[in-house]
This record gives structure tokens, sequence and C-alpha cells, in this order.
């Protein structure tokens, strides 16, 4: 095992490289190829997003959920991404960086499938094969997004590990890389993982944030009071946050997934519920038993169904800076229908974990007060769990 890196790739007690051997040569490539990346990358990259993807990603108004009336509520609209979240803005930098290395091959791993399907999408526009690993709970529950990565002609690889979820998707990843390292680039789909990668999905994330900050001015006239965003890894909380780690007038607010509830024992909340320790290459809060085995996570989101959490979290958090909000698999589902009909936008699970967040949140704030819900993706992926647990109230 490699001793964690000091800086660059910790933050405070967080983050560093905790691998095989086989793979430091890897990381070591990724991050000079990264940091040797120049503005024509740079611009590239900024066109795909651009032309392709659809950026800027607009701030919508929430016009009639409750508390509206007394705060402002505003929606950072990653939803309207090509391919329906936040994750292709990870996904073209990655495959991009990816090809101009020369890797011949992209391997993935995904929960909720949008990581999938963009990275299928990237490797698709720039032309490189693609294989992505999902647990067989996950592909079972988010079948649309595994007909769409198929379309984009990406090998879907079902996991059968453990509990068939996100981690274990990731493990078989991981294996994979190590395998065959030097013809494979592994593009990880959170502010996660081994260092660099924690550093380069926030930055390619970043974009979500830069956005968003001056859209509230422009909108509002000032900064939000809060930036609220659901936590799984933690890729589109860090990348909504990033713009605002400086500014104190700005609370940043977490969500995790309460699943059946903090005391059930079923739920995805590591920075609630769990302790400092070593989850897929890189220390962070993880969820573990009393015997310190990494715990099984839970939640009706596939994309928070995992039980770690990125180290620059996880660093915000011991700092004070993170403050931390749960919702259960019930509350999500209620906020995901008040979201549907009351301004017509299907969020996503993970999302709906946010917008519950936001609304209760909305309560206690003062008159004027001005929310940014950063609604990470669509839901057209969940209308079968959707249905399975009830289907429209």
């Amino acid at each position: 095992m490699s001793q964690p890196q000091q800086t660059p790739g910790r933050f405070g007690a967080y983050g560093g490289r905790y691998v095989p051997e086989t793979l430091v040569p890897a990381l070591d490539e990724l991050e000079a190829a990264w940091l040797a990346r120049d503005p024509a990358f740079q611009r590239e990259l900024d066109e795909l997003l651009a032309q392709f993807a659809g950026r800027p990603t607009p701030v919508t108004r929430a016009r009639n959920l409750p508390g509206t009336e007394r705060v402002t509520v505003l929606l950072k609209r990653e939803d309207l991404l090509h391919t329906g979240a936040h994750k292709l803005n990870n996904a073209l930098g990655q495959v991009l960086l990816a090809k101009k290395m020369g890797k011949q091959r992209i391997i993935a791993e995904t929960g909720a499938g949008q990581h999938g399907v963009a990275t299928a999408t990237a490797c698709a526009l720039l032309g490189l094969p693609c294989e992505i690993y999902m647990g067989e709970v996950d592909a079972e529950r988010q079948q649309p997004n595994v007909l769409r990565m198929r379309l984009l002609g990406a090998k879907v690889i079902p996991v059968s590990n453990g509990a068939k979820t996100l981690k274990d998707a990731l493990n078989e990843a991981l294996r994979d890389w190590v395998t065959n390292v030097r013809t494979t680039h592994y593009v990880l789909g959170s502010a996660a993982g081994p260092h660099p990668f924690p550093t380069i999905v926030r930055t390619l994330q970043s974009v979500i944030g830069t956005e968003a900050k001056a859209q509230c001015v422009e909108l509002v006239g000032k900064l939000p009071d809060a930036a609220i965003a659901c936590v799984g890894g933690g890729s589109n909380a860090i990348g909504l946050f990033s713009a605002f780690i400086e500014e104190g007038t700005t609370a940043l607010v977490a969500v995790e997934a309460a699943g059946h509830g903090l005391e059930s024992g079923q739920h995805g909340a590591s920075l609630l519920k769990g302790r400092p320790g070593v989850l897929h290459g890189a220390r962070s809060y993880v969820l573990q038993n009393a015997d310190g085995q990494i715990a099984e996570a839970h939640s009706i989101s596939a994309g928070l169904d995992y039980p770690g959490v990125g180290p620059e979290l996880s660093a915000l958090k011991d700092s004070g800076r993170l403050a931390l909000m749960h919702a259960t698999d019930e509350q999500a589902l209620s906020a995901l229908h008040l979201l549907a009909r009351r301004e017509g936008i299907i969020c996503a699970l993970e999302s709906a974990h946010a917008v519950h967040a936001g609304l209760e949140l909305a309560k206690s704030m003062p008159k004027g007060a001005v929310l940014l819900i950063n609604v990470s993706g669509r839901g057209d992926k969940d209308l079968a769990t959707i249905q399975r647990h009830g289907g429209t109230p």
C-alpha cells in the first residue's frame, strides 16, 4: 500500500492514496496530465460543455412551493443538462483528458446510472470503447439508464457481489483498472477515491457553483443565504459548494439519505453517522460496523446508496463549515411529488432529498432569505421505483 500524500491530495485529515502499488504509476500519470492541461484543452472542454452538453444550465425561481411567499427558493437546473444530470460535466472532462493521454479504453462505475450514461455519452462522442460496472440491484431499479448506456454503445457489466449496489460496482471497476492500467482510464464519477480524483472531479463540477453564484446575483441581487445539495459520494454538492466556501454569508447544507431512518441502520448518512476510515483509496467519513468493517448503505435513490463520502466534504464537516441535514425515503418521495405537482419539474430521487431539506429549512429562515437548491438530475430513471412505492399520491 502506498502512503497517503500530504499536499496536494489531502483535505485536512482526509484524502490521500490508499491503493495497491500497481495503481500508483497510473495515478501519477493522471495527476501529471491533469496539471499539464493547457488553454487549448480548456477551450475544447468549454466548447463541448456549451455546444454539446448545453451549459450554462438555468436557475429557476420556484413559484409555488410552500414557503415561497416568505423566502426565495432558487433551483439550479442540472436536470436540464444533456443526459439529465450533472455527471456529464465530469465525464466529458475525464474522457477528453484520457484521449489526450493516449488511453485506448474507458471504464466507469455507476449507481443511479447517470454517471454511466454520461461516460457512455462522452465515449461515443470522442470515439473510445466503454465498459460500465453496475450493481445488479441498481441495474434492476434503473433499467432505463441501463438501456441508454447500451444504446450509446457501452458494455454494462452487472456486479453480483456484496449488496450489489454502488460500492460493489466501484470495487469491481478498481479491480479492472489494476489489471488493465496501462491501456485503460477509470472515469471515477464522484469527488471521492484516491488522489487526484477528488480534485479533478471537484474542478470539473465547479462549473455548477460558478454559474449559480453569478445567476443568483443577477436574479435577486445577492448571494444565497444557503446552498443546498444532496450528498452520496458528493460530486454535485462539492461542485455547487466550491463557489461559496469562502463566502461566509452562505451556509453550505449537505443533505444525506436517511433511508428508513437514522436509527434504523438502513441509511446512507456517512457524515452524520459514519466515522473516519478508508474506503476506495481515500480516508473520509465511512459507515462502519462495531468491528470497523464497511457497513451496507441503504437509500431509495441509487446514487445516494453509498457508505462513504468525498474527503473534501469530510474536512468541511470537521471545520464546521458544513451544515448537515437528512431526508428519509418517504420524505424524498413526498418532495419529488410536490416539486412535480407545484413546479412542473420531475427531479431525480437523489435531488428530492435536497428539495425536502430546502423546504424544511425555509420554515426557519427569516423573511426575504434566499435558498439555492441544486436539482442535480431529472427523474425519468426513477419512474419504476416511484411506481413500486405507490405511484402518484
